[in-house]
């Protein structure tokens, strides 16, 4: 498994003002509209890590693939994943630019970078979402399949469980984590809910 030695991830925060919803006067702010300007966006094929426990880290558009979160409740560290595909041997290429495209280097590579900021592997609580069955196609890619496999492969090898999931169906997903609390909010079809702590 080789792994390029510049990697794609992010860590820098958006402009002031980027992005953040506007809620209608008197209603409740949600988890997604409270990231505001302090939301640290990762991107299709894209990890982040903070241990700025002011922030919020999300993704969009979840749909077969998958976001997979690590939060360190005593260090206050976190990270977030978006990989698309489960294997990198199917782009040895694209694996060395963008491992994070990958679910076996993304995965792992999470781990790691989380582990650099103070993180510890025995005090992580991990959660995913997406995976889901999105296109009209007639079964033959079955990435959203493909991609829940790999992740409860990588998992079961490394004798991780997962703390909560929402993966599967046939709707897209937003997904995110508070690093205050490590508390994720997952938005589907118009409605959000709490995925972890239940």
């Amino acid at each position: 498994m080789s792994r390029s030695p510049s990697l794609p991830f992010r860590n820098d925060p958006p402009p002031r003002g980027a992005g953040a919803a506007t809620p209608q006067p008197g209603a409740p702010l949600t988890l997604v509209e409270r990231a505001g300007a302090d939301k640290l966006v990762v991107g299709v094929a894209d990890l982040a890590v903070s241990r700025d426990a002011s922030r919020t880290i999300i993704t969009y558009a979840l749909g077969s693939c998958i976001g997979v979160t690590v939060y360190d409740p005593v260090a206050k560290v976190g990270g977030m994943l978006h990989f698309m595909l489960p294997e990198s041997s199917v782009s040895v290429e694209k694996a060395a630019a963008n491992p994070a495209m990958f679910g076996d280097l993304g995965i792992p590579l999470l781990f790691e970078k989380v582990a650099l900021l103070g993180a510890k592997r025995e005090r992580l609580v991990v959660c995913a979402a997406g995976g889901a069955e999105v296109l009209a196609d007639d079964g033959h890619f079955r990435i959203g399949n493909r991609n829940r496999t790999i992740l409860r492969k990588i998992f079961w090898k490394q004798n991780l469980l997962l703390a909560a999931d929402d993966t599967g169906g046939q709707h897209s997903r937003t997904m995110s984590m508070r690093l205050s609390d490590g508390a994720i909010a997952i938005r589907a079809q118009g409605k959000e809910s709490t995925l972890w702590p239940r």
